[in-house]
């Protein structure tokens, strides 16, 4: 009587692993190869993302310096009649309605320029995975060609997320902040701060889960909006079908990713702190004797922390879009079997982009 034989004895061997051309193998993915993928995806594909991060960001700050200067010239003269007042003067509404006017522009045109840097670093992601996740190349100039003329999509669906998720509880917050001066002001009884407070607590405790149902429900909304040229609206339903039964394990992996980029710029930040302080504390015979030699210290100290400020504000930028976008094409490898398609793409040299839509 004869036995089998070989390394795996009775029965079948076990089946191949799943074909790996990019970043992540083309199969249904846990978290810890989804987070792997992110990181090897900042790896491999740092420079484009990074470019293109920069661009974006540099562009917000331009035009807030601009913005900021436009401001000032137009209300210098009223600084004087709100900053420099004689002792025991109070400043005008008429030098104080200015530079409240100014001050909600600029900052108007911040939150506006931020958002949309936040959007193109977040088109440019998916961007990024379309080659990462086959394996191949990309240079700033296809990644941002991609991204901008994705950006008008991705903007509408984070203008559209944010406009479901935050009016609530903002409005809430507002009425019972309201109600809450009127009552330290003496114009209500002292109980309305009691209740003021008790609203707000249980106003954020109701709006709360329904703001993270909807946060994570259209999540995947931007990755559709690049990977499959979906339009704002289309991009959301897409968005809501593919996280239909897998809220949890997506709310988990989001969570996650926005945890871990937390904590690398968190760790950034408390080295670039101990680095600021250590030109503080020479000992009286080491210290610098002049403020020359004090600055030649402080110069090298100054450069490495702006750049591990960017680097820490370039992962927290990056890495929860990429983990979301990974997540989009986990979600249609599970329900589409987009993995076949993938893998067909990835063996033919000559084709160009991958396709994404149905």
């Amino acid at each position: 009587m004869t036995h089998p034989s070989g390394p795996y004895g009775y029965g079948y061997a076990p089946p191949p692993p799943p074909p790996k051309p990019g970043v992540i193998p083309l199969a249904p993915m846990g978290l810890s190869q989804i987070l792997t993928g992110a990181f090897a995806a900042i790896g491999r594909y740092w420079k484009p993302l990074l470019g293109v991060a920069a661009a974006a960001f540099g562009a917000a700050l331009l035009v807030l310096a601009a913005a900021g200067g436009i401001a000032y010239a137009v209300v210098a003269d009223h600084l004087p009649g709100v900053f420099d007042l004689p002792s025991g003067q109070d400043p005008s509404w008429e030098d104080g309605r200015p530079l409240l006017i100014a001050f909600g522009c600029v900052w108007l045109i911040a939150m506006i320029g931020m958002v949309v840097a936040s959007a193109l670093v977040y088109a440019a992601c998916p961007a990024v995975l379309q080659e990462a996740v086959l394996g191949r190349r990309t240079t700033f100039g296809a990644v941002w060609r991609r991204a901008w003329s994705r950006t008008p999509a991705v903007l509408g669906t984070v203008f559209l997320t944010m406009l479901l998720t935050v009016p609530v509880p903002l409005i809430v917050f507002v009425g019972t902040f309201a109600g809450l001066l009127v009552a330290l002001s003496g114009s209500g009884p002292v109980a309305l701060v009691v209740l003021s407070f008790g609203g707000a607590v249980l106003a954020t405790l109701l709006t709360a889960p329904l703001a993270a149902w909807l946060w994570v429900k259209f999540s995947l909304a931007p990755s559709a909006a690049v990977l499959e040229g979906q339009s704002t609206m289309a991009a959301m339903r897409r968005s809501s079908e593919l996280v239909r039964g897998s809220w949890w394990r997506i709310f988990g992996c989001t969570l996650a990713a926005g945890a871990i980029a937390a904590a690398v710029n968190w760790g950034l930040q408390q080295v670039l702190s101990l680095l600021l302080s250590a030109p503080l504390s020479f000992s009286e015979d080491a210290a610098p004797e002049s403020t020359g030699e004090y600055l030649l210290l402080l110069v090298p100290v100054l450069v490495i922390a702006v750049i591990g400020s960017l680097v820490g504000q370039f992962v927290s930028s990056v890495f929860p879009p990429l983990v979301t976008g990974l997540l989009y094409i986990d979600q249609r490898i599970r329900k589409e079997n987009l993995a076949p398609a993938l893998a067909e793409a990835a063996a033919e040299a000559a084709a160009e982009t991958p396709s994404f839509s149905r």
